[in-house]
């Protein structure tokens, strides 16, 4: 090995979403870390839409914010468009989602980097790492430059060994035209991983000059002050709307002609697409009952007059990809100014690793973000915190950050990816989290900053601020059922006046607060009290009184979790001696080595029964 140049504690490599929240998590822990990139302007980068959140994907950002991360942050500063989805529903489902101005998010995101203690930035390929004793002690760069590492982030995103493809027509790259990552793909494999092939894509942009707007539905955004970021004080005033269009019977007639020359449909695609994020020509095969498909208008930016045609990813050849924009409602004269393409690239298969995210072929060595088979700049910020953090703890010698199912979205994901592992580019759904009553926009603080304290990833100051807004959340509630509204002549008129049915006898204040109908302010209204608390608390004060019963039964449900994921497995058991376990279970334990009960219960193909078996043996094996 030729010299060192120099010695870092952790290194990540990639500059995008996960990179970078991994190198930001790495530094602020104190650790010397460097992040090399193929490309510094492309830090930050949104290869796809140009937007952050949405359902479940929203509170991931907020986590990430939880714990001291900069997506939230940057999303907010960067917003040209605010919208909170799900607001009818239950806060379980609610969740923010925020138009970005791509390049000045880009922007941001680098300047914060630049200006972050302990981390060095550099422009390089990344050609190999250096491995001994399948323990990673650094990397190579393409120009024969070694850094040595204790850690290393792999966030490659789809860059590992990328191919774009457009009709027929397929060329190596990354994302956008960028140099693709080969040689390291290569190692990857040589060193004993298995890796999948992955496809995403992305949709047309057009011309907002060419677009007539007076043909589509407009849809601007929220007019309350949303943010994704805790720290966030001031708010985007001038928001930039979006418009709403459809496909109809011409465009899909124009499919159904050139499937034939579809790079999905032709044979030139190999890798597996996004079940939730298809092509429009694989909409239009899977959905053929339908007359059209919403396509929404985006802007890139404020700078700029490009438009991204969200739901129309394909991979068409450049003359059916103008022939179906031109079919649509006010797209008839827009000219295209950059072609939707997809994008094929190698994934590590996420069995492959602890939930510490941390390999289990190479010690020391992580990977996060769509290289773990995701989809979502949220999905692969929100693993690139936690490996960020994890690189970091084994350097330090500290107890590596493992989030349960029902403290955070990123818990779910990462349990899902390491016991489950994925046949197809994961995304995040509120549906895959069985606690997320727990798991709500607006308490994400509450379940993670006592951590991020812990872990350092949060100022002492940013700490107190937290603990002070909890501590009046829980004050509140405990003043709430110390005094009674009776029903008096004035509170009588009060309560008609708010529509909801009168009081017979006294009730104390929070039980009368558990009316669906009534808000924190209704009850002060009706108690001639002035409303002098946050609006941020008032909102944990409702939920937590409206929904005590349900969240005292999830809560209820994770404690019994909780007992199975404290049942440790050790790391030297030989699943082959335990007796009468079936031969399906056996294989799939051996190949995930689960931590715990709890891990192993939640393994595709290992039943209850099984279960049963193992504890039974541990025991056994204990009492012995």
């Amino acid at each position: 090995m030729t010299e060192i140049y120099r010695n870092y504690d952790v290194i990540v490599i990639g500059g995008g979403h996960a990179g970078i929240e991994a190198a930001l998590a790495s530094s602020r822990k104190g650790a010397k870390t460097l992040m090399v990139t193929i490309n510094l302007d492309t830090i930050g980068f949104m290869p796809c839409n140009p937007s952050v959140g949405g359902p479940a994907k929203g509170i991931v950002v907020r986590e990430i914010d939880a714990l001291g991360g900069a997506m939230g942050r940057i999303a907010d500063k960067t917003n040209i468009q605010t919208r909170m989805l799900n607001t009818a529903k239950g806060p379980a489902v609610r969740a923010l989602r925020m138009q970005s101005d791509k390049v000045k998010y880009q922007l941001e995101m680098k300047h914060l980097l630049e200006n972050t203690e302990n981390l060095d930035l550099e422009q390089a390929m990344i050609k190999e790492l250096i491995v001994e004793d399948n323990k990673v002690l650094g990397v190579k760069t393409m120009l024969g430059t070694i850094y040595g590492a204790k850690s290393v982030v792999i966030t490659t995103g789809t860059y590992l060994r990328g191919e774009i493809v457009i009709g027929d027509i397929k060329y190596s790259s990354g994302p956008n035209h960028q140099m693709p990552s080969i040689d390291l793909a290569k190692q990857l494999e040589q060193l004993g991983f298995d890796l999948v092939r992955f496809k995403t894509g992305t949709p047309p942009r057009v011309n907002a000059d060419t677009v007539d707007f007076s043909k589509t539905e407009i849809q601007p955004g929220d007019d309350k002050d949303y943010a994704f970021s805790y720290e966030t004080t001031e708010f985007v005033k001038d928001q930039i709307p979006c418009w709403l269009t459809y496909t109809n019977a011409k465009t899909h007639e124009i499919i159904d002609k050139n499937l034939g020359r579809s790079a999905m449909y032709s044979g030139v695609i190999q890798g597996t697409g996004p079940r939730y994020c298809p092509s429009i020509e694989d909409k239009y095969v899977r959905f053929s009952d339908k007359e059209r498909h919403q396509l929404f208008l985006e802007p890139e930016g404020r700078d700029t007059k490009e438009i991204y045609v969200q739901g129309l990813s394909t991979s068409l050849p450049d003359d059916v990809q103008r022939d179906m924009i031109h079919s649509i409602s006010g797209l008839e004269n827009a000219s295209i100014m950059r072609n939707g393409y997809a994008i094929e690239y190698d994934a590590v298969n996420p069995t492959t690793l602890w939930p510490t995210l941390e390999t289990k072929l190479i010690s020391g060595l992580f990977t996060a973000g769509q290289l773990n088979g995701t989809s979502g700049y949220e999905e692969a910020a929100g693993q690139g915190i936690i490996a960020g953090i994890n690189a970091a703890c084994k350097v330090l010698g500290e107890e590596p950050l493992i989030l349960g199912r029902d403290e955070a979205y990123i818990g779910v994901l990462i349990d899902d990816l390491v016991t489950k592992g994925t046949n197809e580019p994961y995304r995040l759904l509120t549906s895959r989290a069985e606690h997320r009553l727990l798991l709500r926009h607006d308490n994400a603080d509450i379940r993670l900053c006592d951590k991020a304290y812990k872990y350092n990833l949060i100022s002492k100051d940013r700490y107190e601020r937290f603990c002070n807004k909890r501590d009046m959340i829980n004050a509140e509630i405990e003043r709430l059922g110390t005094f009674r509204i009776t029903p008096t002549k004035e509170v009588i008129e009060k309560m008609t006046k708010l529509n909801t049915a009168e009081l017979r006898d006294g009730i104390l204040a929070v039980d009368l607060l558990r009316r669906p109908e009534l808000t924190y302010s209704d009850i002060m209204y009706l108690a001639n009290q002035e409303v002098v608390l946050p609006q941020e608390v008032i909102e944990q004060v409702e939920i937590e009184v409206k929904y005590e019963g349900y969240i005292k039964k999830s809560l209820q449900q994770v404690e019994k979790l909780r007992k199975m994921e404290a049942k440790k497995i050790p790391q030297n058991i030989d699943y082959d001696a335990v007796p009468s376990l079936a031969l399906e279970a056996r294989e799939k334990l051996k190949k995930v080595s689960p931590l715990t009960i709890g891990q192993a219960s939640r393994i595709s193909g290992v039943n209850p029964a099984d279960i049963s078996i193992l504890l039974v043996y541990l025991e056994q094996k204990r009492v012995r």
